[in-house]
């Protein structure tokens, strides 16, 4: 059973969406403050975590760099802020996916399954290695290496962005349009936000380092990894 940590302050929105996703065969923990998030996330080490940015005693943002610096779970971020730029930093920080209150829990359940989905999605047959410019993709074990004068470095990657570098690196040259990418990082037909490719390239980027150039942007149509 996958475990679910939901740190949301309005205790009567944390018990709809608890109810709905332990209807679901989840097993779910609530959390009503950044502090006690924390102590749950290390207690008990969720396979997804619904996070809300606004939080009583500290900014769901900061919970979310806290959590990013010690593991890559996945992150749903649940915010009343209607501003696309609060979406965007919470994408930058490694966030899977993203809700604005009010949502439907129903629709929660539906992302949080294709969120896991995409976090334990196992080929049948194991994937060889992607080999693209200093960097060799490992799918199975969502590993990058980068090889720069003889030294070798691992690149933390969140699930998410594993995906887009994988779909880019597989075909150098072309060019994918933001829809593109989303549909291949989504797994599910629910609302699309293209802006969160830009932030997660962004983040792609910078972990990545900005020389060599891996990634190229296409005016007005998309991306596409550096032939």
């Amino acid at each position: 059973m996958k475990t679910i940590l939901v740190v949301e302050d309005e205790a009567r929105i944390a018990q709809i969406a608890k109810d709905y996703l332990e209807r679901a065969g989840f097993a779910v923990h609530v959390a009503a403050d950044g502090a006690a998030a924390l102590r749950e996330f290390r207690a008990i080490t969720p396979d997804l975590i619904v996070l809300d940015l606004g939080l009583p005693d500290r900014d769901g943002l900061d919970v979310a760099r806290d959590i990013r610096r010690a593991a890559a779970t996945p992150i749903i971020m649940l915010t009343a802020r209607g501003e696309e730029t609060d979406r965007l930093v919470g994408l930058e920080l490694g966030a899977d996916d993203y809700m604005v209150k009010p949502f439907s829990p129903k629709e929660l359940v539906a992302r949080a399954r294709a969120v896991l989905r995409r976090a334990e999605a196992a080929p049948t047959a194991p994937e060889q290695r992607v080999h693209a410019a200093d960097l060799v993709l490992d799918p199975a074990r969502m590993r990058v290496t980068q090889t720069r004068a003889g030294a070798e470095r691992v690149i933390e990657l969140t699930n998410t962005e594993f995906q887009l570098l994988a779909m880019l690196a597989r075909q150098p040259g072309r060019v994918f349009t933001r829809a593109q990418l989303l549909d291949a990082v989504r797994g599910v037909a629910i609302e699309s936000y293209e802006r969160a490719i830009d932030a997660h390239i962004k983040n792609l980027r910078r972990k990545l380092g900005a020389q060599p150039e891996y990634i190229a942007t296409v005016y007005g149509v998309g991306y596409k990894f550096v032939d």
